[in-house]
């Protein structure tokens, strides 16, 4: 009964609007628009809106692909800058500030120093204790300083010393070194600034021709001749009983 009413009453809405007075059987009520106009099939009740939905190829919503994130040209230059520099980090290795020690060594300021003098404060009431370092660069000489958390780490260099015999020295200060495997070293200088003195004695013993090796003090990429030795003298030195 129900739905006998439903299609008795659009029934009676379009009789009215189209100005009849009969009513006309329809299932279910379109919109006003759709029921002035002629069926598309043959079955009669196909309204030309739900044959355009119905005929309409609808592809599956997809999701979007996860993209990877836009990289700016300032990140790619930051990135080709840092594969690019050559910093002294692989040199070091970290120790706790509070253990460093007078004639250890330490960096600071990315270079490289001897320990000459360490005080540690008391612990503060919103702090921790502080070691204050006073500190040579091993290679310039310059007096550095530095103030660091005793619970902190801190980078300290790997420092070598190496012994070479010396062959010759050329017009521009540069040596020529005999490495123990044969080869030689021909990109140290001597250290003119740094101790004018050790060149001279070491110019003056090979123009003797006299048979010498210099060590050489190596951290984070850098050299320096800090030492020379007769090995003449030390060869014909009796040994001791």
């Amino acid at each position: 009964r129900a739905k006998a009413a439903r299609i008795s009453t659009c029934g009676r809405s379009g009789s009215q609007e189209r100005g009849g007075s009969g009513p006309v059987a329809m299932v279910g009520c379109a919109p006003s628009s759709a029921r002035h106009r002629e069926p598309t099939e043959a079955s009669g009740a196909f309204w030309p809106w739900a044959a355009a939905r119905a005929t309409t190829d609808v592809s599956p919503v997809t999701p979007r692909a996860v993209l990877a994130p836009r990289r700016d040209q300032a990140d790619v230059d930051d990135t080709e800058q840092f594969e690019q520099t050559d910093s002294g980090a692989s040199g070091t290795y970290p120790m706790q500030a509070g253990l460093v020690r007078k004639n250890g060594h330490i960096v600071i300021k990315n270079r490289p120093c001897k320990v000459v003098d360490v005080s540690t404060s008391k612990t503060g009431k919103h702090g921790h204790a502080k070691c204050h370092f006073v500190a040579i660069d091993i290679f310039t000489g310059k007096k550095m300083e530095d103030l660091v958390p005793s619970s902190h780490n801190c980078s300290v260099p790997f420092v070598q010393r190496t012994e070479y015999q010396i062959i010759d020295v050329d017009e521009d200060g540069f040596c020529t070194l005999l490495c123990e495997d044969g080869s030689t070293k021909d990109d140290l200088k001597l250290p003119l600034e740094q101790n004018s003195a050790l060149c001279d004695e070491i110019k003056e013993k090979l123009e003797a021709e006299k048979d010498i090796a210099v060590t050489v003090l190596s951290a984070m990429g850098e050299d320096l001749i800090i030492a020379v030795k007769d090995l003449s003298a030390s060869a014909t030195q009796p040994k001791a009983d």
